[in-house]
């Protein structure tokens, strides 16, 4: 059994946030099962779909006369935009409400889908044991990706890789590695192994982060809610609009 199923849960209830790519998605959940989702695959329009979506969600938890006990949220890395939007409504929820705030990495919210899903088989014979590797679209061929295996424990940490032949090279010699999230697709003529396999229509969902967020919320892993900022990995640049550059 994953590791991710593995949890004993505590009474809680909480806020899920995922602002990170183009879909905007919320979610509630309550000891472990999920009782309000909301999801939004049009983006990326965070800033109009958000804020009604929390809206209806903490209506939601105040009609069901649930305490809410803390706010998860997708920490990055990710859209710039998206990360910001999702982290200052968070952060505000937190304080008006005087709950814990959980923060989730990214890629690693994007594993359990992939998990829960079976997607992976336990061995592939004659093989090390398969490794799982998110990414998320960064530009031209270079993603945001992390190694882990399938008890969630990291293999390598997250970085933002320029994708070519020899990058994954040492990993799949010896393992099969499954690579997914809307950096994954772009990439898999440039990585060209036999070991490489792609899984599609993976995208990091509020009511996904149910597991993890309640994992760190029994293990104490809160933030710091004035402090707290998501991990962008790299420095925003801004654009000229395209008026501008004429």
């Amino acid at each position: 059994m994953h590791i991710i199923l593995e949890i004993k849960w505590i009474m809680s209830c909480i806020l899920h946030i995922e602002t990170s790519t183009n879909v905007c998605s919320v979610a509630v959940s309550h000891d472990g099962t999920i009782i309000y989702e909301k999801e939004d695959f049009s983006g990326p329009n965070h800033a109009e779909k958000l804020g009604v979506y929390v809206d209806e969600a903490l209506s939601f938890i105040d009609n069901s006369l649930i305490p809410l006990d803390a706010v998860a949220v997708s920490s990055g890395p990710g859209s710039y935009t998206g990360l910001r939007i999702g982290v200052s409504m968070a952060k505000g929820i937190c304080y008006g409400r005087d709950a814990k705030l959980i923060s989730v990495p990214t890629l690693e919210l994007l594993c359990v889908p992939v998990l829960l899903g079976e997607k992976v088989p336990e061995e592939v014979e004659g093989l090390g044991e398969p490794l799982l590797c998110p990414m998320l679209d960064a530009r031209r061929m270079e993603v945001y990706a992390g190694i882990w295996n399938r008890a969630l424990k990291p293999v390598r940490e997250i970085g933002a890789d320029i994708v070519d032949g020899e990058t994954y090279k040492e990993l799949l010699d010896k393992h099969p590695v499954y690579f997914f999230g809307n950096g994954a697709a772009k990439c898999m003529e440039a990585i060209n192994h036999p070991n490489a396999h792609l899984i599609e229509g993976i995208n990091p969902i509020a009511k996904n982060m149910m597991p993890l967020a309640e994992r760190r919320l029994n293990n104490g892993m809160t933030e710091d809610v004035a402090y707290f900022v998501p991990s962008y990995l790299k420095d925003y640049v801004a654009k000229l609009p395209k008026n501008l550059l004429k």
